[in-house]
């Protein structure tokens, strides 16, 4: 028998502090204008000493499972896309599932801002392949750990937080997602970077970015991504009815919406409030769009994310 992964439940968690870009520049030398000309931001939820990247993950989880109605139990796996896990191990994973009670297995994956994509596509494998009938993904990301907070131009786009959605096994025929796409091309891999881990401890840890190149690579690839899970599907700009992008940038996300024909007001956008939560920044808006009605059931939605790697995909799911 054959099934597809369909979309029981979303939930999502953000950090009680909220961080202005007044306050920012109240320490650097920058300002709110310049901040929301380039990037559209206007304040990030900044992590505290005891929201680590493995409480957010289990608040989103279980807000997910209670919106879906079934316990951590019925759970068989966990995915947890991160760059910024509490441990090098165990797995953040490992520390949701017992959080919430599940069997089975779980594990992290690391794609940077992509790795929500990259994620779905696993547990979506897991399911068609009937590995697995019910599987937590979820983005939880505390950037503020690996930020220089004297590096103006990185430490303003970046925020914390965690998104959770809850797939499960449903006919091959139904609602669920359709396809998923992924790519990578190491030859970019120091445009974006953080230098630094347990293998190597004489460096940095900060992230450090290329901003200028990133943003030439990512509309460019984000563009053939989309094209391509459209063509996969027999579908076309004109029958996307939502775009729910990585939230990078702004200006990225408004070249995308252009390129598909699509209304302001069919893209959702949560980096003006969140700024870039990376493998959580799409599992957030998600869920937020599900949650207050925008996304109802049929619509044909569409994700897309670039991150540092270079790594980038699309994912097309019909609600």
């Amino acid at each position: 028998m054959s099934f597809r992964s369909s979309f029981l439940g979303v939930g999502t968690y953000l950090p009680e502090r909220v961080v202005s870009n007044a306050a920012l520049a109240e320490r650097l030398d920058t300002s709110d204008a310049w901040i929301r000309e380039r990037t559209g931001i206007t304040q990030r939820h900044i992590a505290g000493p005891t929201e680590t990247c493995t409480f957010m993950a289990v608040e989103a989880a279980r807000q997910a499972l209670a919106r879906a109605g079934v316990s951590g139990e019925s759970v068989d796996a966990v995915i947890v896309a991160t760059a910024t896990p509490d441990q090098a191990f165990p797995a953040t994973a490992v520390r949701v599932q017992a959080a919430i009670g599940a069997g089975g297995f779980g594990f992290d994956l690391s794609a940077a801002c992509s790795g929500f994509i990259y994620a779905l596509s696993v547990a979506d494998s897991m399911i068609r392949g009937g590995a697995a009938r019910r599987v937590l993904v979820i983005g939880s990301e505390v950037y503020s750990r690996i930020l220089n907070w004297e590096d103006r131009a990185t430490c303003v786009l970046f925020g914390d937080g965690a998104g959770a959605v809850l797939l499960g096994a449903g006919p091959a025929d139904g609602p669920g997602l359709l396809s998923t796409h992924l790519h990578s091309d190491g030859s970019f891999g120091d445009l974006l970077f953080v230098d630094g881990a347990v293998g190597l401890r004489e460096a940095s840890g900060c992230l450090q970015m290329n901003g200028r190149e990133v943003f030439r690579h990512a509309v460019a690839k984000l563009a053939g991504a989309v094209d391509e899970a459209l063509a996969a599907n027999g579908l076309s700009y004109a029958d996307v009815d939502w775009l729910v992008p990585h939230q990078a940038n702004k200006r990225i996300i408004d070249a995308m919406g252009k390129k598909l024909g699509l209304a302001a007001e069919r893209v959702v956008v949560t980096v003006d409030r969140h700024a870039n939560t990376s493998a959580a920044s799409i599992p957030l808006a998600f869920a937020e769009a599900v949650e207050d009605g925008r996304i109802r059931s049929g619509d044909l939605v569409l994700m897309e994310a670039l991150g540092g790697g270079l790594t980038w995909g699309s994912a097309l799911l019909r609600m």
